[in-house]
């Protein structure tokens, strides 16, 4: 294969190594945070009554941000073509904007440490940095369960799901992805916003689909690999998969559950998996090896279409 053969295949395991090495970026640097902001600036000029309104202002934010955000990536790599390095350079940073497996792990290893050395408020205030429920009242069990279900679904949204358009649609794809996802974390679709967030909501829904399942299906291949319960967990994830409110939530989280032996459990909401193992500071570790196998296999699978389509352009 040429150098110029190669370089497509470059700013995936590149990306993937920066955010090892680097983690996030400084917030006034992040591409995510002027999703943001730009979220926010749309948001305080909506539409303060009337479902109609709210839904038809919710559904163009739902494809102006994203559409905004993809074509500025897209006209970034057309403007720096003549460049290769440069482009490639640009990619990479920009690729590993839209995903996040160092920060993930750092912020279940604060749970984990704070539940380990018995500290119950600190892993509560800990937990917010995994999940927006409120850890209040949860007791230590019930907080490492949080952790694993944030750690298991933030594998989904935060690694597979990006990957997973980046291989479709290259660079735009995956930065539009994010934006989307984004948009719905930022507004919602429940209390003030409901109407305003449920195009997003939807097409979150939507873009997660597929991902959602092919997540829980590494965390399988994962645990086959790590020493988790494949088979528990198989049987779990067709059990219980769907018995969370969203359509995709539930996969990666119960195939973790089975995996892991344990159950977990959002109070008034949903149950997964079967009590083997109890929950707690050691099964937030676990859950995290099985997370990092199943990241460097997700690493391999995007980088399977690059592979195939350079094969072709060379043959």
């Amino acid at each position: 294969m040429t150098i110029a053969g190669l370089l497509p295949l470059l700013p995936l395991p590149l990306a993937f190594a920066l955010d090892a090495v680097a983690g996030e970026y400084p917030s006034r640097l992040h591409p995510v945070v002027w999703m943001g902001s730009v979220i926010g600036w749309l948001e305080r000029r909506a539409p303060a009554a009337g479902r109609a309104h709210q839904l038809a202002y919710g559904l163009a934010m739902a494809l102006a941000v994203p559409a905004l955000f993809a074509a500025a990536a897209w006209g970034l790599l057309a403007l720096l073509r003549p460049w290769p390095l440069a482009a490639l350079a640009a990619e990479l940073l920009l690729l590993k904007a839209t995903f996040a497996v160092r920060a993930l792990g750092a912020a279940a290893e604060e749970v984990r440490a704070a539940l380990g050395r018995a500290d119950l408020p600190a892993a509560r205030f800990a937990l917010r940095s995994l999940c927006s429920r409120d850890p209040s009242s949860l007791s230590a069990g019930q907080v490492a369960a949080a952790a694993v279900e944030s750690v298991a679904e933030n594998l989904s949204d935060s690694l597979v799901a990006p990957l997973f358009w980046y291989a479709i649609g290259g660079l735009p794809a995956a930065v539009a992805y994010r934006a989307l996802n984004t948009l719905d974390a930022s507004i919602g679709y429940r209390g003030r916003f409901e109407w305003l967030g449920k195009a997003s909501a939807r097409l979150d829904d939507l873009a997660n689909l597929v991902p959602a399942r092919l997540t829980a299906a590494l965390l399988l291949a994962a645990g086959a690999l790590a020493g988790g319960r494949t088979l528990g967990g198989l049987r779990i994830l067709l059990r219980d998969g769907g018995r969370t409110e969203s359509p995709n939530a539930g996969r990666p989280m119960a195939a973790m559950a089975g995996l892991l032996g344990v159950e977990l459990e959002k109070v008034d909401h949903y149950r997964l998996g079967d009590p083997v193992e109890p929950v707690g500071a050691g099964t937030i570790a676990r859950a995290w090896a099985v997370t990092r196998v199943a990241a460097a296999l997700a690493l391999l699978l995007a980088l399977t279409p690059l592979l195939l389509r350079g094969a072709h352009h060379a043959a």
